[in-house]
């Protein structure tokens, strides 16, 4: 009878596990087909070991050979976290120290001093830590076949490098700001102490050790590992040409890798900061590396929650590839999600959100709290739609359909905002409100975003409208189109044609100087609106937007809409393509 009882007990809890399997499979599922994401890889870390590794979808979107748990993605910027843990490796092995100049043991190049590094130096510590002044925040990455040039080059900004010369430009360890530049330094650096080449020495001394097998930071990749990859896909979801890009770039963008692979990494650092013996590391440099530096950044990782909550991860993006590591100090708690496509949604997040719901999760914070909605005059909603500057260089749209709002991400429905007053709406996804502001004549100008997790609230101001609202107007200055379109042109070609255009920024001239991917080709521009946003606060490329004109844009594209950023003197200092 006790053995029958026993029989009953396992099945139900069988079925249960099942059921929630099933309810996940189901909900990952849904988000992917409403995102048009063609692949997904996931690993779900319980207990201090992996307790789901599960592939969703297709290795690209024609959707003919699956993705399976082995098949590789790039981690983008997680390949950083995995990275700071061999130079922290390295330290323990009194290879490196943390805050000794690293121009010290630098042999094949050295960070140029200038006056900003006259007395506080360039260190291993704050280039960890994103605290060192160190420009170039992140890397596109270069064609397969292609030429790619050395990690001097890059740093240098040499023929064939595509982005600038890794320069201090403010005072090391004054302030914080994100610089894949900087890992590049520390992958020169890393190699020189070693005498070793950085993919072998991480082979050898982290991804192996750590049973990573399915992992490499070779680039380009051997044909053998080539079978076997996902292909990158754009957010238009158009396909990476040649598949995915090549990254010399490798301790910064380089990792080819795979969830279960990245949450056996996670593990690692549980175990290391638990005390727990075999690790890479030891307790002592596991709980360094998870200590606050600034701006809630510890040693290769991001941090979260509070000394009771404490996680820790990373979030990555190479073309056409996005990846997420998020996992408890220690918990036992996890979530790795690899795809193979950028999508700009809360997509991962929800899927995070949706895991540590019904496993429990105490660590990981969960809005399961509705909003109650009340009504709302159609013609207010109308005049919320359009396009707010949520911070520097990253927009969010607005979309009112059925009595409430939704954000519009790379032309797909993300996240929705219901009514809960007549100009204040909440997330249904996260414990987020925002508030529109209007002017005296009763203009839409911004809205504040209220977060009450967070307990902060800043004001986001408004773009202008979505361009599909406007039929073709007439332009109050037509004298003006020809000599944007110019600029434009240059910006897309880049070189030594956008150094000597006219019409265009400074910052705008430097930071598209390697070109822009799309519009590979301008054919025409047809104005549709324009908006006054002086005084808003936008700023793009480091120059303040006056007045922003959008254009419906005929190119090698399907057509479509640009947004073009103008300044107080009518210099174009950034353009982004919209659909709507």
């Amino acid at each position: 009878m006790k053995n029958q009882r026993l029989f009953l007990i396992l099945s139900f809890l069988l079925i249960v596990l099942r059921v929630q399997a099933d309810d996940l499979d189901d909900f990952i599922r849904n988000q992917m087909r409403k995102r048009s994401i063609p692949g997904l890889s996931l690993a779900i870390i319980q207990d201090g070991k992996i307790l789901k590794a599960q592939a969703y979808g297709f290795i690209d979107k024609e959707g003919k050979l699956p993705v399976s748990t082995n098949t590789l993605f790039q981690a983008g910027s997680v390949s950083k976290s995995v990275a700071a843990m061999g130079a922290l490796y390295l330290v323990e092995k009194g290879k490196l120290s943390l805050d000794e100049d690293v121009n010290v043991k630098l042999k094949s190049w050295k960070v140029p001093d200038n006056e900003f590094t006259n007395e506080k130096k360039v260190t291993l510590r704050g280039l960890l830590s994103h605290t060192t002044g160190l420009t170039v925040h992140g890397f596109p990455g270069y064609a397969v076949g292609g030429k790619t040039p050395s990690v001097v080059q890059i740093l240098d900004g040499t023929a064939p490098a595509n982005t600038p010369p890794v320069r201090v430009d403010f005072v090391p360890g004054s302030r914080w700001r994100y610089s894949g530049g900087g890992y590049t330094v520390m992958q020169q650096l890393m190699a020189d102490v070693t005498g070793t080449d950085f993919p072998e020495f991480m082979k050898n001394t982290v991804l192996s050790p750590l049973g990573m097998k399915n992992s490499t930071y070779q680039q380009p990749l051997p044909p053998e590992l080539a079978k076997i990859t996902a292909t990158g896909h754009y957010n238009n979801r158009s396909v990476v040409e040649g598949r995915w890009h090549v990254y010399p770039e490798m301790a910064a963008a380089g990792l080819w890798t795979t969830s279960s692979d990245l949450a056996r990494f996670a593990i690692a650092i549980q175990n290391a900061y638990a005390g727990k013996s075999g690790n890479v590391l030891s307790q002592a440099m596991a709980r360094q590396m998870l200590t606050d530096q600034k701006n809630r950044d510890g040693l290769g990782v991001f941090l979260q929650g509070d000394s009771a909550t404490l996680r820790f991860g990373h979030n990555g993006r190479d073309e056409g590839f996005d990846a997420l590591l998020t996992a408890s100090a220690d918990k036992g708690q996890g979530v790795a999600i690899m795809i193979n496509a950028n999508d700009n949604s809360h997509m991962m997040n929800r899927i995070v959100d949706f895991i540590a719901d019904y496993y429990h999760w105490t660590g990981f914070p969960v809005h399961t709290a509705k909003p109650v909605a009340v009504d709302v005059d159609p013609n207010t909603l109308k005049a919320f739609e359009g396009r707010y500057e949520l911070f520097n260089n990253r927009m969010v749209t607005f979309k009112a359909e059925n009595q409430r709002l939704f954000t519009l991400e790379d032309g797909f429905v993300d996240e929705e905002f219901v009514p809960v007053a007549h100009n204040k709406f909440t997330s249904t996804d996260r414990n987020v409100s925002v508030i529109f502001n209007s002017d005296a004549a009763g203009n839409v100008i911004g809205f504040t975003l209220e977060d009450n997790d967070q307990k902060y609230q800043r004001k986001v101001p408004r773009i202008g409208p979505l361009a599909a609202a406007h039929k073709t107007n007439v332009d109050p200055d037509p004298s003006r189109t020809p000599k944007i379109m110019v600029a434009l042109q240059a910006m897309v070609k880049g070189g030594k044609i956008l150094e000597e255009a006219t019409g265009l920024s400074s910052g705008a001239k430097r930071d598209f100087a390697g070109g822009m991917r799309e519009p590979e080709t301008l054919k025409s521009l047809t104005f549709m609106h324009s908006e006054n946003v002086a005084g808003r606060g936008i700023q793009r490329h480091e120059s303040d937007v006056s007045e922003i004109v959008t254009y419906q844009l005929k190119s090698n594209q399907p057509d479509t809409y640009i947004l073009v950023h103008l300044t107080a003197d009518g210099l174009v200092t950034d353009c982004d393509l919209v659909d709507r």
